[in-house]
């Protein structure tokens, strides 16, 4: 019986089609828009996104650090280091960013941020007046900025949990450095296990030999190839 229901159902469906396409009515669209993940995939190279980050000194003193990433390349900003941030402040650092970005700001038209009270008005109106759009995740969904939070997952993982940071000139130093590799040397498997800046070192298999590189006073190796 049940198999009969269910070949009846088939031939139900098929016979609407039939109806439908004689007379010139295209199926219908998607009654619902794309999910998140599609969304960002389609618009990964017109995405930023930004997050704060936090470490504590070993004089206990805590400090933020501002975090914007591409989401087309993956190429990390720090905009800022304080500790204490404000929305002037927040704000400020938005036009900072702009400011070093240049012409290439253009290229943006979204920027994912949760709902951080530091993130106020004035901030938003920064980007809106380059016509960028602010898309706020949801509340307690960490997942919605997923591609900010793995970043400063590797960050901690990386470098962070290893290292005593004295103030913020210390801690400038030691983003910097990392930051650096992070852009220019370490692969990405979105990228193909390419860097965000790409690879600099093009040299044909004969002749190469390998060169390791130390970052960070030794927490970090990197290996070179150079003639």
């Amino acid at each position: 019986r049940i198999h009969g229901e269910l070949v009846g159902h088939r031939v139900a469906a098929s016979t609407v089609w039939k109806i439908l396409k004689n007379v010139g009515i295209d199926p219908a669209p998607l009654r619902s828009g794309p999910t998140w993940r599609q969304f960002l995939t389609a618009q990964a190279h017109t995405i930023l996104a930004v997050d704060f980050a936090h470490v504590d000194t070993v004089f206990l003193r805590r400090l933020y650090i501002l975090v914007v990433i591409e989401h087309g390349s993956r190429r990390v900003h720090i905009a800022g280091i304080t500790a204490h941030p404000t929305g002037a402040w927040v704000t400020q650092q938005a036009r900072n960013l702009f400011m070093d970005l240049g012409d290439h700001a253009a290229r943006f038209g979204f920027l994912i941020r949760d709902r951080d009270s530091k993130f106020t008005a004035a901030f938003d109106a920064v980007f809106a007046g380059a016509d960028i759009r602010i898309i706020r995740t949801p509340v307690r969904a960490p997942r919605a900025n997923a591609i900010a939070e793995r970043f400063i997952g590797s960050l901690r993982r990386e470098c962070l949990d290893h290292l005593l940071i004295t103030g913020p000139r210390h801690l400038a130093a030691v983003l910097g450095e990392y930051v650096e590799h992070y852009d220019t040397h370490r692969p990405h498997r979105s990228l193909h296990q390419q860097p965000p800046a790409g690879r600099a070192d093009r040299h044909s298999a004969a002749t190469i030999r390998p060169l390791r590189r130390d970052r960070l006073g030794g927490l970090i190796h990197e290996y070179l190839k150079v003639a």
